[in-house]
């Protein structure tokens, strides 16, 4: 966690405001990794979970609930939304307040309009807190540096300079030699390579100031694997597209435009080309600061896809995407082709007169969970050679 003392603070403060004896919301539990809240509606009590990363408050909260109900899918997918705006759990839960008062009719606690305010508050005291007791560790660490150095030159300013490199030495090199070898050959298109000097500054920007969302082994592992989707043959011939999503490492926008041919899915692209103007399965895959050692999580966005191990919200059923199939061996291109070949191989279809937008990511978040938890007690089942 960025701040362990600062979330603790915030998840206080939401305590306090809302604790189990709440009328209309309530705090069931909390911790570092996420926690359990409850809305109450008369008789009608809904439980919403939270989930938090390590890269928080950098990487968003995950919500889901476990009801199937089309008020709460539609709050949480507003919830996720303001992400943009703020990561934090107390602006989130004001949100979720907010729109579940207003769509069921009832008003809002009135500890709602302060919440924010209090929590920044106490993140504050907290943060002034461990300022001055870094600032007296630092004075008793200069006061024991002094006595036992007094040169301060030469080697300690190259290990700061060495400190400051974030790594990215590979994907330098390979801009370089692309550059100088132009757009042929295994190098890379001018836009593309622009792609990634643009992410490389960034990042390297962004760690500077310590506001960097992930981690630097992450980062650079992403970039590299960038840079291999950009030089591999299957970009190259239109296969699919591959954009980062506001220009973050995290989230890649992937637009699967060629599949099998003789496939029913080959199709089933062509009539939604000439029904609804495009003609590729977009996918959102996004990774965690422990990557690679923890897999993407994939989904589709559009359009619906039936069959094809595709599950509910848009999650794909593929061994290699859970974390007891996963292998920090795999690259992001071998990943998009074995899910453009799991599509045919499970007779993916995409219905006609389905709607193009009607996956959302916390429904596909909480059946991939599911899938999981099914899987860790019992096992996959690998099917004859026979079927594929």
């Amino acid at each position: 966690m960025s701040s362990f003392s600062e979330l603790r603070s915030e998840l206080a403060c939401l305590e306090r405001a809302f604790p189990k004896t709440h009328s209309r919301f309530r705090v069931i539990s909390a911790g570092v990794d996420g926690g359990v809240f409850q809305f109450v509606d008369g008789s009608a009590k809904f439980d919403l979970h939270c989930t938090l990363s390590d890269g928080y408050p950098f990487s968003p909260p995950v919500w889901f609930a476990e009801a199937d109900d089309s008020v709460l899918e539609a709050v949480l997918e507003r919830v996720s939304e303001t992400r943009s705006q703020s990561c934090l759990v107390t602006a989130m839960v004001e949100v979720l307040l907010t729109e579940l008062c207003s769509r069921r009719n009832v008003s809002p606690p009135d500890e709602t309009g302060s919440l924010i305010h209090d929590a920044r508050q106490a993140c504050s005291s907290v943060s002034a807190g461990a300022t001055a007791s870094s600032a007296v560790s630092s004075l008793a660490d200069d006061d024991d540096d002094d006595d036992e150095e007094m040169d301060f030159g030469g080697e300690d300013e190259e290990e700061d300079d060495e400190d400051e490199d974030i790594g990215f030495d590979t994907v330098d090199a390979a801009l370089e030699t692309d550059s100088a070898a132009g757009d042929s050959g295994c190098g890379m298109e001018a836009e593309d390579r622009a792609v990634l000097e643009r992410v490389r500054l960034n990042t390297m920007h962004d760690y500077s100031r310590g506001a960097v969302a992930g981690s630097v082994s992450a980062s650079d592992r992403l970039m590299k694997e960038l840079r291999d989707v950009y030089r591999s043959d299957s970009y190259k011939r239109g296969i699919y597209t591959c954009d980062l999503v506001n220009d973050s490492l995290y989230d890649w926008s992937v637009k699967l435009y060629k599949v099998d041919e003789d496939s029913p899915l080959f199709s089933d692209l062509k009539q939604l080309s000439e029904k609804e103007g495009f003609a590729y399965i977009e996918m959102h895959i996004s990774f965690r600061d422990s990557f690679p050692s923890t897999p993407p999580f994939v989904r589709i966005v559009r359009p619906i896809v039936e069959g094809g191990y595709v599950l509910s919200g848009g999650a794909i059923c593929m061994e290699l995407l859970t974390p007891q199939g996963w292998s920090i061996a795999y690259s992001v291109e071998s990943v998009i082709m074995q899910i453009a070949a799991t599509l045919v191989k499970g007779k993916a279809r995409i219905p006609s007169g389905s709607r193009p937008n009607s996956y959302s990511m916390h429904r596909a978040q909480q059946s991939f969970r599911a899938l999981v938890e099914i899987h860790e007690k019992n096992g996959w089942f690998t099917p004859p050679l026979k079927d594929g």
